[in-house]
């Protein structure tokens, strides 16, 4: 229940930040959950929004509370995004992609204008790679790109990488929104994390990794009685 109440509000804090006729990027997990709901809440009171899923799962969570939501291809401005991270660092880096929806989640993140992430405190660490690193890849050639991501990350100074490939509750190859498969690195501590996600992104194949660098200007913990804001 801590932990829930911790996600809860981070995401209260977050909702602070909305303003009448924003458009607003919806991120995917657990605690972007809560947010979505309290949004639906503060909708049913009058709040003029509308909103840009990251995945067909926010998308259908958005759609049953009533959230009004515009195709991606229609908007002009994203004006706030808040979305959740697997695991974060002091200086703001991200790993994200633990749900599946990393690539849409960072198209959007990208073309906002403010990204907020919200996380309880278990998700801060000191460097990033204790949470297995998501990287999106093509189904076209799987194993040649399997074998060049291990060797990128060896590369970035991984001493023992392991890459496995996402598999569904079917023991089938998970496929995301874009028909992709993943491939989830575990790397134990990424020392170089800029330099791991420029020889990733250089990959062939890769269509996109979890590695968030740069992109989120506030975080916002929660915590038992509230929460604290960090700006970047």
């Amino acid at each position: 229940m801590g932990n829930e109440r911790e996600k809860q509000n981070a995401a209260a804090a977050a909702m602070e930040l909305v303003e009448d006729g924003m458009t607003l990027g919806l991120g995917t997990g657990s605690t972007a959950r809560f947010f979505v709901e309290m949004l639906a809440e503060e909708i049913a009171d009058g709040l003029v929004v509308r909103a840009v899923p990251t995945s067909e799962e926010t998308r259908r969570l958005a759609e049953s509370h009533g959230v009004p939501l515009i195709p991606v291809d229609e908007v002009e401005r994203i004006h706030l995004t808040v979305d959740g991270a697997d695991e974060l660092d002091e200086d703001g880096a991200l790993i994200k992609g633990g749900g599946g929806a990393l690539l849409r989640e960072k198209i959007i993140a990208d073309s906002s204008d403010h990204m907020v992430v919200i996380a309880d405190p278990s998700k801060q660490i000191l460097r990033l790679g204790s949470f297995p690193l998501p990287v999106e890849v093509t189904p076209f050639g799987f194993t040649l790109t399997a074998r060049r991501v291990f060797e990128a990350l060896r590369a970035s100074g991984i001493d023992k990488p392991k890459t496995l490939l996402r598999t569904d509750a079917g023991h089938e190859a998970y496929v995301t929104d874009g028909g992709n498969h993943i491939l989830d690195c575990h790397c134990g501590r990424i020392p170089d994390a800029e330099a791991l996600a420029a020889r990733l992104s250089a990959v062939p194949g890769v269509v996109e990794h979890g590695l968030f660098i740069g992109l989120a200007r506030t975080v916002i913990i929660g915590n038992e009685t509230g929460a604290t804001l960090f700006e970047y």
